[in-house]
C-alpha cells in the first residue's frame, strides 16, 4: 500500500489531512484577522470551512502528500484561495498594522514550517503505527484451543434453571366460595 492512500489502515493519511485542513483555516483566519482587525463572519466562514475540508481531503488522498514539498504546494494553494475568498467579500487589509510584505513573509514562513511539521508527524505516525501493529501481533498471537463438545445431559440441572424455578410462584389466585 502506498503511504499516501486514504484508508482505515492508514491513520497517518487521516491525521495529515486533518492537520493540513486545520492549518489552512487557522492561518487564513489568523492572518486576515490580524490584517483587518476583525475575524471573518457569516458565509465567509462556511467558504473557509469548505476550503479547509478540500485541502485536508487532498492532503489525505494524494499519493505523494506525505512529501513536505507536496504539502507546501497544497498549503500555499490553500492560503492563496483563502486570501481570494476573504478579499472577494471585502475583507481587506486597509488598516493593517503589518506591511503587506511582512504579511506575505509570515504566510510563507507559516506554510513552510507547517508543511515540514506535518510531513515529520506523518512519518512519526507511520513509524508508531508499524511498531504498535508489530507489538500487537507478538502479544496477541492466535491461541489454538480444542473445541469443547457436550454430549448428553448433565446429571445436575443448570444453576440458571434452578434459580428460574425458585423464582416462580406455584400459588394461584384464591378460590371464590360463591355458590
Amino acid at each position: 500500500m502506498s503511504h499516501g492512500h486514504w484508508s482505515a489502515r492508514n491513520p497517518a493519511a487521516r491525521l495529515r489531512g486533518s492537520a493540513a485542513g486545520l492549518l489552512t483555516a487557522a492561518l487564513a483566519v489568523a492572518a486576515h484577522s490580524a490584517g483587518s482587525g476583525a475575524p471573518p463572519t457569516g458565509a465567509v466562514v462556511a467558504q473557509l470551512v469548505v476550503l479547509a475540508a478540500t485541502i485536508g481531503a487532498l492532503a489525505a488522498t494524494i499519493t505523494r502528500a506525505a512529501d513536505a514539498r507536496v504539502l507546501l504546494v497544497l498549503l500555499a494553494a490553500g492560503q492563496l484561495c483563502g486570501h481570494v475568498i476573504l478579499s472577494a467579500v471585502g475583507h481587506h487589509h486597509a488598516a493593517a498594522p503589518v506591511p503587506p510584505v511582512a504579511m506575505l513573509a509570515a504566510h510563507v514562513a507559516a506554510v513552510g514550517v507547517g508543511a515540514l511539521l506535518i510531513a515529520a508527524s506523518d512519518r512519526l505516525c507511520r513509524a508508531m503505527s508499524r511498531a504498535v501493529r508489530a507489538a500487537v501481533r507478538i502479544v496477541a498471537a492466535p491461541v489454538a484451543f480444542a473445541p469443547v463438545v457436550v454430549v448428553g445431559q448433565a446429571d445436575q440441572p443448570m444453576r440458571s434453571a434452578l434459580l428460574l424455578a425458585a423464582s416462580m410462584s406455584h400459588r394461584g389466585p384464591p378460590v371464590s366460595r360463591c355458590s
